[in-house]
């Protein structure tokens, strides 16, 4: 929309990517504040309610009448300020919008079923993991097919000065794992009030910023990370993102008064997974998102753990309940747990430029 304005108007202040990438966060998080109380009194009418797990900790069952599917308007504020300031003759959004949408719809579909049926099981766990599959294999089959088939891919080690791994075919199926690891690690995260959306906020900055820099010959050649002339859309993106969360957390912090719910999480998180293969940082997405990981991998080991030792390891897994359960306020863990990534957030910048000090 802003290159319709300057083509007819000359308005050429409105294209710099400076401009674009701060009205862009501006614009979604105030669409957020705008709308976020018209969609919770909508939801609390329909009685579109989370549904509490039963073997949850106790406290949580205090949450029943609070709505979800928040996801919803942060998905509306992200493609309003995405039309609105990119440039959408730019690929890269457009793969970026197909994993946004996409996964907003088997979100959506998952809390429709939860609310439904008043389960917290929603879609079958091999259900929903073939649909994001299909959806991810698809933008990745069109990444490669858009590349003339040249699937001799860079991968950007961190910490490392020398020039970047090619490992070719292999990547094909690296790229499908970030994508719906990377997904299904915000969707275990978001349990707390909070505790999800800034993870998500200071993963968007720091890939926004890399973004603005690939883009740039020297800047790129400089921090040691690869050019793409494309990416610098992707900036203008992520400060949509960016935006958006901040806006969804102005009514998500705690006692929160709408979650996010799968529709939210499944979205952001595969947008983190597509926008990191896109700037060739998955690894950097390890680091950075490092809270994801964690939660992950706690329940991972749970399950492991207890198959062979019929023990668990954690009181409850994700990871958060277990310091629930033992006694640990939510505010208190999601404020350590922001802590935490913010900290994470640092550590991948920096390994950007270490060969500084080598």
């Amino acid at each position: 929309m802003i290159f319709l304005i300057n083509k007819y108007l000359n308005f050429k202040t409105f294209t710099f990517i400076s401009f674009r990438i701060i009205f862009s966060l501006l614009t979604s998080f105030f669409i957020n504040l705008f709308i976020g109380p018209y969609i919770i009194s909508y939801f609390k009418k329909l009685q579109k309610f989370q549904v509490i797990r039963t073997d949850g900790p106790i406290k949580h069952f205090d949450k029943n009448n609070t709505p979800t599917m928040g996801g919803v308007f942060i998905i509306i504020s992200i493609c309003i300020s995405t039309f609105l300031y990119c440039d959408l003759n730019n690929i890269y959004i457009w793969y970026v919008l197909a994993i946004i949408l996409g996964y907003g719809l088997i979100g959506l579909l998952d809390d429709y079923k939860k609310i439904k049926f008043n389960n917290s099981t929603g879609l079958k766990i091999s259900y929903k993991f073939f649909l994001l599959s299909i959806i991810a294999i698809f933008i990745i089959y069109i990444m490669y097919s858009e590349k003339n088939n040249n699937i001799s891919i860079e991968l950007i080690i961190p910490f490392y000065t020398s020039i970047p791994v090619k490992i070719n075919y292999f990547y094909v199926f690296f790229s499908y794992f970030v994508i719906v690891g990377t997904s299904n690690g915000v969707n275990l995260t978001d349990g707390l009030d909070g505790l999800a959306i800034m993870p998500v906020i200071l993963l968007s900055f720091g890939f926004g910023l890399i973004a603005y820099f690939s883009s740039d010959i020297n800047l790129s050649s400089y921090i040691n990370i690869s050019y793409s002339e494309k990416a610098n859309e992707l900036s203008v993106l992520c400060g949509a993102i960016v935006g958006s969360g901040l806006g969804f957390l102005w009514f998500n912090t705690y006692p929160a008064k709408i979650f996010m719910g799968d529709v939210g999480s499944l979205s952001l998180g595969g947008a983190l997974g597509i926008i990191s293969i896109l700037l060739h940082q998955e690894l950097l997405l390890l680091i950075m998102g490092g809270v994801f990981v964690f939660e992950t991998m706690s329940v991972i080991l749970q399950i492991i753990y207890f198959k062979i030792r019929k023990k668990r390891i954690f009181k409850m897994a994700p990871i958060h309940h277990h310091y629930e359960i033992k006694g640990l306020s939510e505010p208190l863990i999601t404020i350590r747990f922001w802590i935490i990534s913010f900290i994470l957030l640092l550590l991948g910048i920096i390994s950007l430029r270490i060969h500084d000090a080598v």
